[in-house]
């Protein structure tokens, strides 16, 4: 009978530990999926910002060969 208890005590302790193995696992692929998500948004956002700084430069007046403020 000790055997019994024994080994149905090893396996409630395997089951609780598959059981809280699961959670963990659901929650850490919740996080990263909403990390990707966010990373996947700042990345279009700075591409954005990217293409609007590139096109301010394109657009701003150059110099006429001005001398160096140091002559």
């Amino acid at each position: 009978m000790s055997d019994l208890n024994t080994l149905t005590d090893r396996i409630d302790t395997l089951e609780a530990r598959l059981a809280f193995q699961d959670d963990t696992i659901e929650t850490l692929n919740k996080t990263i999926t909403e990390q990707w998500a966010k990373i996947d948004a700042l990345t279009r956002q700075l591409m954005a910002l990217s293409e609007r700084l590139q096109e301010a430069e394109s657009q701003m007046p150059r110099p006429a060969n001005e001398a160096p403020p140091h002559y």
